[in-house]
This record gives C-alpha cells, sequence and structure tokens, in this order.
C-alpha cells in the first residue's frame, strides 16, 4: 500500500487477508472507523476486510483537509477510489453508514467495475425538502440554519445534545458518549463545513445510474433520514432492497450490530 494513502486515511487491513472477498467499511460523519468494531468482527474469518477514516475526521492525516479541495462530496469518492485501486479492491463489497453511502454512489458512477455489492445504512440523497417535486428529506433550509447556528455558537454544547439524540437509545447512554467523544475530536470549522455539504448536497441525479445490487438498512427510528426518504431510495435504485431493522437512531451498526450484521450476512 502507497504510505501516503495509508497515511491520508488512516486505512487498515483486517481479517482473513487471503480471503477472495473484500468488504471496505466506510463509516459517516461525526464517527471513524472504530464505528465498525461490533460489526467487523463477524466477517473477519471469511472476508478481508478494509476500514479507513474520511479527511477531516478520526486519525486521517490533518494535514490532508483544504477546504478547496473538501467542498463537495466528490472529492470524498475520489479518496474512496484511491484506496480502492491502491489496495487493488475491485470487485469489494462495500458496507456505508450515513453519508458515505452517498459518496460509494458518486464512486460507482464514476468506476462500476471496482463494486460488487452495496451496503446503505440510514442514507439519504438529498436531506432538504423540495416540496415543488413532492420530495421530503426531513428538513427545510431554516432547520440547517439553526443547526449551523447552534454549531457555531457553542459547538460542544450541539455535540452534546446532537449526539444522543441521533444515537436515540436513552438506555444505552455511553453510546452517545461515545459518538460525542468522535465528534468533539473533529476540530469546529471542519465539522461545520462538512455538515454544511452534506446537508446542502443533491445526489438524487446519480441514483438511475446505479447498477449494482443494493441493500437499503432503515431504523424505526432516524433524526436524521425519515422513512420516505429510504423509500425514496428504493424507488429510484433499480434492483434495491430496503428492509427495516429492530433499531432506532442514526446509528445502528453501533447501537444494534447484531441486527446489521444478519441482514448483511443474508444479502452478501
Amino acid at each position: 500500500m502507497d504510505r501516503q494513502i495509508q497515511k491520508k486515511n488512516n486505512i487498515s487491513v483486517e481479517g482473513n487477508l487471503t480471503a477472495p472477498e473484500t468488504l471496505i467499511f466506510a463509516n459517516g460523519f461525526g464517527t471513524e472507523k472504530t464505528a465498525w468494531n461490533a460489526v467487523k468482527e463477524a466477517f473477519s474469518a471469511d472476508y478481508r476486510l478494509v476500514l479507513y477514516d474520511n479527511v477531516g475526521a478520526g486519525s486521517a492525516d490533518p494535514e490532508a483537509y483544504s477546504p478547496k479541495k473538501y467542498h463537495s462530496l466528490n472529492a470524498y469518492a475520489d479518496d474512496m477510489l484511491d484506496i480502492i485501486e491502491a489496495l487493488d479492491l475491485q470487485g469489494s463489497t462495500i458496507i456505508a453508514h450515513s453519508v458515505s453511502s452517498m459518496i460509494a454512489t458518486i464512486a460507482e458512477n464514476k468506476k462500476p467495475d471496482y463494486f460488487k455489492k452495496m451496503v446503505f445504512i440510514g442514507a439519504s440523497p438529498r436531506y432538504l425538502n423540495e416540496e415543488s417535486v413532492g420530495y421530503i428529506g426531513g428538513f427545510n433550509q431554516l432547520d440547517l440554519d439553526n443547526l449551523y447556528k447552534a454549531m457555531t455558537s457553542n459547538y460542544y454544547a450541539w455535540v452534546s445534545g446532537f449526539s444522543a439524540m441521533a444515537m436515540a437509545n436513552p438506555d444505552k447512554k455511553e453510546l452517545g458518549e461515545q459518538f460525542a467523544a468522535t465528534l468533539s475530536a473533529i476540530r469546529p470549522d471542519i465539522a461545520l463545513a462538512v455538515s454544511k455539504i452534506i446537508y446542502e448536497s443533491d445526489v438524487r441525479s446519480e441514483l438511475p445510474k446505479l447498477h449494482k445490487e443494493v441493500l437499503l438498512l432503515q431504523t424505526q427510528q432516524d433524526i436524521a433520514v425519515p422513512s420516505a426518504v429510504a423509500q425514496y431510495l428504493n424507488q429510484h435504485i433499480a434492483g434495491s432492497k430496503l428492509e427495516y431493522l429492530d433499531a432506532t437512531g442514526h446509528f445502528p451498526h453501533i447501537s444494534a450490530p447484531n441486527e446489521v450484521i444478519k441482514h448483511v450476512k443474508a444479502f452478501i
């Protein structure tokens, strides 16, 4: 592996290194590759596992982040493709959470041969509502403006409240605290910039181009992604399969790993 790419995205290759198939785990905003700890071991005997951190978060090279470069999801898609090329992982299955699902969608449309199957957890192609076409994303512009204001005025206070709401497992407070820790580790200015890119992105036009087996996993209650969004994805990704997890919150791979493992194993 190219050391520069490894350092840039804090890449690790684990599991069965001689296995013929590879699973790539791609985490969402505010988390790092450790978010997959409760899931990955179930696949470590039969698959080679690749995990990494997105630039600007986790233990990715802090010098690699530039607001000029990372001004859209395309830059993150290019990073994903660079990792696949560096490790010669063509034909892998990607398991992506939240925004990384749409990053993977963009990447797949650029290099279709690089992916075999795709699993999207809590994915959304567009967070903003668009009433003119009847699209429900879950947020209006005022919602987002208030979110940005809260992040700007007191980032760490926002982290404390948002992490618990997003995890949505009040009986497991330690999980919300775990998310708060990785979210707090991100530089506030980077967190704000990336949040704006994510919440104001629109990947809907990329969906009809996706021609892979796609499993959509959605929880019963997700503050970031309403069920209508999951249904929209299911309708606009040809041949995709939508399954609801017996779980709540935006992070089922952390709060209900056995549910995620069960559905992913059946799919792959």
